[in-house]
């Protein structure tokens, strides 16, 4: 994986964060989830991103 890959899934890890903030401050749940939901979507690409390297070296 490169290195703009790497910033796309800190950066939707970062915004699910952002976003689960907000629907706790808000008493959103369906934001809440939503937030949650693109932080296991970043760290799963994460973990793939991870078993590439490991396969380069």
């Amino acid at each position: 994986m490169g290195l703009d890959d790497k910033l796309g899934n800190a950066g939707q890890d970062a915004a699910g964060k952002a976003k689960e903030a907000a629907g706790k401050a808000t008493d959103d749940e369906r934001l809440e989830a939503e937030g949650k939901g693109d932080q296991v979507s970043a760290d799963v690409k994460k973990a793939g991103e991870n078993i590439k390297d490991a396969f380069k070296h």
